[in-house]
């Protein structure tokens, strides 16, 4: 490990230096598309005021022998698409695979100044972000990148679960992770197909009842990983996401898990099709009623001491921590939804 007066000193000569702070926006919404999908990339500018981040993805989902065009279709996007506000983002193939490399220094090199975060799959230890922290830095300093390009790691190991907090301190380039439950359950070896969500055989029997059925109580898989890997980010000042949910015919319960990830201190989640996107919007955006009554809480408590009365229930220092946590997000929100800002009085 390194000391802390290395920490963030760039590691290579004439990279831009490591962020202190990471940048403060909103980012309620990953969404991936296809960069080798020519329909899907013709959809690209009407996306980009739609979303918070838009990520074009290299690994999972990509054939084999689309691989190298979905790269050049990615770089294509980044060099003629305005993205404006929005983050652009890719996530590369893992780094056991023959593609990797090119995915990072075919795109630091031609697009590096673009892109703001790199996802990396499948990440089991700090040693993984050593890695792929020291190439950026060698690329960033030789096509003269100007600022540097995070990383955002995905936990779908066990390894990488076990080791969750060694990976959230591991470099000044950390953004944040997300879960990815589909390879997840097979490393854990779970007995599920599923791609997040729950499973109707995971549940919690109520007491019995003389005569009476007895109902199943369905239970959240990934309650666990996701608290863990909330500790892990919030303490080291990283972000949080939920990732994928598979089934895209049942948006009741897309919506039921991304709000289980929200109010566990997700951040936000990935969104895999349109109609995920309006979801994510609508669950990590706090409700217009919280933000008002939390408003009402910091200025009954202009500097957070004492207490007060508020329609009958008592606030504190605690609850108003946990209001300025939902006004701190709405202000965020409030830049990019113009009818949420007037919502919320801002």
């Amino acid at each position: 490990m390194k000391s802390p007066a290395d920490f963030y000193k760039p590691l290579a000569i004439g990279a831009p230096a490591p962020l202190r702070e990471l940048p403060v926006k909103a980012e309620r919404m990953i969404h991936f598309f296809a960069p080798h999908n020519a329909k899907m990339v013709a959809k690209i500018p009407d996306l980009v005021p739609q979303v918070d981040v838009l990520l074009g993805n290299l690994e999972d989902a990509i054939p084999a022998e689309a691989k190298e065009t979905a790269r050049r279709g990615f770089i294509e996007v980044a060099r003629v698409v305005d993205f404006g506000e929005t983050g652009l983002w890719t996530r590369v193939n893992c780094l056991n695979s023959p593609w990797v490399l090119d995915d990072i220094t075919e795109i630091v090199s031609q697009i590096g100044n673009k892109l703001d975060v790199m996802m990396l799959p499948k990440v089991e230890g700090p040693w993984d972000i050593h890695y792929l922290d020291q190439i950026l830095a060698q690329l960033e300093a030789r096509y003269d990148v100007n600022q540097p390009i995070l990383i955002h790691a995905i936990l779908e190991t066990a390894q990488g679960v076990k080791n969750v907090e060694a990976i959230a301190t591991a470099s000044p380039r950390m953004h944040g992770m997300s879960l990815g439950p589909a390879d997840l359950a097979a490393s854990r070896r779970m007995k599920t197909t599923r791609v997040g969500g729950g499973h109707p055989f995971y549940g919690v029997l109520e007491d019995k009842k003389d005569g009476q059925d007895r109902t199943l109580f369905q239970q959240d898989l990934w309650h666990y990983t996701v608290a863990k890997m909330v500790d892990a980010c919030v303490s080291s000042g990283l972000k949080p996401f939920y990732g994928p949910f598979g089934d895209f015919s049942d948006e009741a319960a897309c919506e039921a898990q991304f709000r289980n990830a929200f109010l566990l201190g997700c951040v936000g989640a990935w969104t895999l099709y349109p109609p995920q996107i309006g979801i994510a919007k609508r669950v990590f955006s706090p409700d217009v009623n919280e933000v008002r009554f939390a408003k009402r809480i910091l200025e009954a408590m202009p500097d957070g001491t004492g207490a007060a009365m508020i329609d009958g229930k008592m606030q504190d220092d605690a609850t108003w921590k946990q209001a300025k946590v939902i006004v701190d997000l709405a202000r965020l929100v409030a830049i990019r939804d113009p009818l949420l800002k007037e919502g919320y009085g801002f």
